[in-house]
């Protein structure tokens, strides 16, 4: 039986890079002493999902310089950890882009190298925050080697659960397990979110909060068949989520879910970019929200 173990971290972060990279990289250090594998860290962990004042002079500018490329000290801090302490690391940021900055999620192998790019595709364009931020525009997964074996991991991101589609792609894509950074507050029923794109697709999947305050915490895990395998309360911690990968496995090639009676031939509208009354909506600049453009 090969179990594979998934940290969540659960905590709280400053908008101070450097505070955050050091309560990172000693969490991460706790977390390998427990036992994982892959270390989940929460949304944009390098300034804690700070956000800023759009009425403050100055303060919009002051939040676009927290930006940070894939090649600053903060990222190749945790890729030299992830090959010195043997294990994966989902690693969060504000990323800087050609345009805006975006929501950035990389996976880093055991060998220090970044394998995953993924920048949130459902940025929270009703917010004024993420509706200035440039969007993702796929989803990705990765068949990652492991001390347990490989796993297929891929990422989607806090307001991607809230979409099946995301889950649904990574599926399609062979995902066996989807790992999600997160930042806000959980109601009960989106935590039941996470159990249903487990269920639905034959996935295990793992979030990754932060601690109250400033959220609620309630980072959670689910196995394949939706069964629970770990949920932490609202307080700072690692929580540790054990994938029973045989099972895992075995539950994928059983199961009626997933891909196994899918008739995508019958989807058609699913793919249409129209949009009726009452859906829609402005966005986070009291504009009207053009899907196309995002």
């Amino acid at each position: 039986m090969a179990i594979l173990n998934v940290a969540l971290l659960q905590m709280t972060a400053s908008g101070n890079q450097n505070d955050n990279l050091k309560t990172g990289v000693e969490s991460c250090r706790k977390a390998v002493q427990m036992g994982a594998d892959i270390i989940l860290f929460p949304e944009v962990f390098n300034i804690g999902y700070q956000s800023y004042d759009p009425n403050k002079k100055g303060d919009h500018d002051a939040w676009l310089a927290k930006a940070i490329a894939t090649d600053d000290i903060f990222v190749k801090t945790f890729q030299n950890l992830a090959k010195e302490l043997n294990l994966a690391i989902v690693l969060t940021f504000l990323e800087k882009w050609k345009q805006a900055p975006r929501n950035t999620a990389i996976l880093i192998d055991r060998n220090g190298n970044i394998v995953i790019t993924y920048a949130k595709v459902h940025t929270c364009d009703f917010d004024i925050r993420e509706a200035s931020m440039t969007p993702g525009d796929d989803f990705y997964v990765y068949d990652l080697d492991t001390e347990k074996g490989k796993v297929k991991i891929g990422l989607m991101i806090c307001f991607d659960r809230e979409f099946p589609e995301s889950a649904r792609i990574l599926m399609l894509k062979g995902a066996e397990i989807i790992l999600v950074p997160n930042s806000c507050t959980l109601d009960d029923l989106r935590i039941e979110q996470f159990r249903t794109r487990a269920f639905e697709n034959v996935v295990g999947v793992a979030m990754a909060n932060y601690a109250r305050p400033p959220y609620n915490g309630h980072s959670i895990a689910y196995d394949a068949n939706g069964k629970l395998i770990v949920q932490a309360g609202e307080q700072d911690g690692i929580f540790m989520a054990s994938f029973d990968l045989d099972q895992l496995k075995k539950a994928r090639e059983q199961e009626i879910w997933g891909n196994a009676f899918r008739k995508p031939h019958r989807y058609n509208t699913l793919v249409s970019m129209d949009v009726q009354e009452p859906f829609v909506r402005k966005n986070g600049f009291g504009k009207p929200f053009k899907r196309e453009e995002r």
